[in-house]
């Protein structure tokens, strides 16, 4: 007689959990096994915390190639256009960087990310990560006790102003303070070099411009913030002890520039034949500009950098006066508008489609000129390219750019 069904399913139910057990019981016994075996297999072996992946990395983007004479820098908005060129300099020589970036839409965001690409590729991580963002800030110096910190990151622009005014206030004054704490919180404190800019001296009609002239009549909002930066600094550096260098830049050109910039923007429209608007002051006046190139700008970040005093506060206890300082970057030879244009002519062999109009009250400046001899002392700064050499420079950067752009887009 044939066996009932259910007994045949009673019997395979009991194999199964029978083998279950048995897988269970051999598994278990190996976690014990290695559980107890391990820490005995070496009594002196370190525990280290595990970190994530982007901390690992951000660890080993910070290391100096010689720990005895390299520096670990920070810098922030490191993908954008100084930050850029900053990072990858300091890298080369041997320092440790890593980048902070938040890659804001103000312009092409893609032109952000293709720059952090090409320093990951020589090494230099970029965090993507807001200033404002203090945790962020807290932790990648929980990580690494960076020696300096280049500060770069802000809302650039003048006109965007006139648009988006709160951004200004959200990163040159909210995200500058944001940074000074972190840094005067840290142990050791890092020595700080930041961004100021020409645009402090406004309304200014003294020329050149020098670090000693007055700057409290500011012609737009971006001025505004970045001079209120130099009145936060100095509190900072005397009450905290941080050693702070500004460095004011003087219409900065060249390779993996701003879209938003006049010779950017310019090339762009002479090469698809559509007008370019150039202002001009009363009474059919010039607009000068003084056009300094981004390598001699490096050179000088660097050197500000290099000649940067320790800082002198630690936690709450402040061992003295702390360095505190502010150099003019230009090129010394300002430049008029219509000469740019009539160089670029020369270099894509177009004709420009020029509109002419009057300069609005926008924020914009009739010229600038600096006078660098402080820097020149104290840096050993001296730019070395001309007008036309850095044009040159910039227009074989942007046809090779847009047109691998193209290749890939295709």
């Amino acid at each position: 007689m044939d066996k009932p069904i259910h007994t045949h399913r009673f019997r395979y139910r009991c194999s199964i959990t029978k083998l279950i057990f048995c897988w269970f019981t051999i598994l278990l016994a190996f976690f014990f096994f290695f559980l107890l075996k391990t820490p005995s297999s070496n009594a002196n072996r370190r525990v280290l915390p595990s970190l994530s992946t982007w901390e690992n990395v951000v660890v080993q983007s910070a290391k100096p190639r010689d720990n005895s004479t390299g520096h670990s820098v920070l810098v922030t908005g490191a993908a954008g256009f100084v930050g850029t060129h900053v990072s990858l300099a300091l890298k080369e020589r041997g320092d440790g960087v890593v980048g902070v970036d938040n890659f804001n839409k103000y312009y092409d965001p893609s032109l952000k990310r293709r720059r952090s690409d090409l320093l990951l590729r020589n090494g230099v991580f970029v965090l993507e990560a807001d200033i404002n963002d203090s945790e962020k800030l807290a932790k990648l110096f929980r990580l690494v006790k960076f020696t300096h910190v280049v500060h770069l990151a802000a809302q650039a622009g003048v006109r965007y102003a006139l648009k988006n005014p709160a951004s200004y206030v959200h990163s040159n004054i909210a995200g500058l303070v944001n940074v000074f704490e972190v840094c005067k919180s840290a142990n050791p404190q890092p020595s700080i070099v930041w961004a100021s800019s020409s645009s402090v001296y406004g309304l200014n009609s003294k020329v050149p411009f020098s670090e000693e002239d007055r700057a409290d009549q500011p012609a737009s909002l971006y001025a505004a913030t970045k001079k209120a930066g130099e009145e936060i600094a100095h509190a900072y550096n005397h009450i905290y002890g941080l050693s702070i260098t500004g460095l004011r830049f003087f219409t900065v050109y060249g390779p993996w520039g701003r879209p938003d910039m006049m010779y950017f923007s310019f090339t762009k429209n002479m090469l698809i034949g559509k007008p370019i608007v150039v202002f001009e002051g009363p009474d059919h006046g010039s607009v000068a500009r003084d056009f300094t190139y981004i390598d001699d700008v490096v050179k000088g970040c660097l050197a500000a950098l290099d000649t940067a005093e320790k800082s002198t506060g630690s936690g709450s206890r402040v061992e003295g006066p702390a360095q505190l300082r502010v150099f003019n970057l230009g090129n010394t030879s300002p430049v008029p508008v219509s000469e740019v244009v009539s160089i670029m002519e020369t270099l894509l062999r177009v004709k420009a489609k020029k509109v002419v109009v009057p300069m609005p009250r926008n924020g914009d400046v009739l010229f600038t000129h600096a006078n660098i001899s402080l820097a020149r002392r104290e840096l050993g700064y001296m730019p070395t390219t001309d007008l036309k050499a850095g044009l040159r420079k910039f227009l074989n950067w942007y046809l090779d750019y847009y047109s691998e752009s193209k290749r890939e887009s295709v």
